[in-house]
């Protein structure tokens, strides 16, 4: 089993000027073929960009490199993008599901709660990056609900495929946000996705709060009890990549 580390989407801030950062999606080899976590930005955004992508322009600092597409980084690992059976998401905002038609015959798996937040009508600031089009070519989508497991104290759904995967269910930064563990050679990998900041100790705590949900102390207090578990955020810093490109 081999979990590649992929930066998807180059996202940096304007102040501060040094905060960089780049998206973490992981390609995993499987028993059950390729499976990507999160997709980053899809080649769609950068020739034909929606209005929240050109928002985030503004807002944000970004290179905005096709090559950064998780089709494009699975082609420079040496993969056939077609191979990807799978796709598993933390959340559905914009710049974590906006490679899935890039991926047409992939099945998708998301919480229940995330995709009917996608697909509901009720609003508030952090649905606008919901993007419909994203989910226009129709894939086959699993949707999960029911907890039937425990990983460490937290409350986790079991995905089918080996090694072990599970959602941990980690509600806030969107309606139905989930991390993803896996199970390595050597212990485990916790992506926890957009819920929490753990490396971040710039941002002032109530800003982490109000953007990202109410998980960022539990997953702070988790990393200090666990240093053998691995874990990431969505938005991890440049050199993060260069130190984990491959996980075994």
């Amino acid at each position: 089993m081999t979990i590649h580390l992929m930066n998807c989407f180059t996202d940096n801030a304007r102040w501060p000027s040094n905060m960089k950062t780049g998206m973490v999606c992981l390609l995993i080899e499987s028993e059950q073929g390729l499976i990507l976590v999160d997709t980053g930005l899809g080649t769609r955004d950068y020739s034909d960009p929606t209005w929240f992508t050109q928002f985030f322009r503004v807002i944000t600092v970004m290179p905005f490199d096709v090559n950064e597409a998780a089709l494009n980084r699975i082609r420079a690992l040496g993969f056939d993008p077609a191979d990807v059976k799978h796709i598993i998401l933390t959340h559905m905002h914009f710049d974590h599901c906006g490679g899935l038609p890039d991926f047409p015959h992939a099945q998708v798996h998301v919480h229940k709660r995330e995709y009917d937040a996608f697909t509901g009508k009720s609003f508030n600031w952090k649905n606008a990056a919901y993007i419909p089009r994203n989910l226009a070519h129709k894939p086959e989508l699993t949707l999960y609900e029911t907890i039937d497991s425990k990983w460490f104290d937290f409350d986790a759904i079991r995905l089918p495929f080996s090694p072990e995967i599970y959602f941990i269910p980690l509600f806030g930064h969107s309606a139905g946000h989930c991390g993803v563990v896996i199970k390595t050679n050597d212990g485990w990998f916790l992506h926890a996705g957009d819920s929490s900041a753990v490396y971040n100790d710039t941002t002032p705590k109530w800003l982490i709060h109000l953007v990202l949900g109410p998980h960022d102390a539990r997953l702070r207090k988790f990393k200090q009890d666990h240093p053998e578990v691995l874990i990431t955020n969505s938005h991890m810093f440049p050199e993060f990549f260069d130190q984990h490109s491959t996980i075994s």
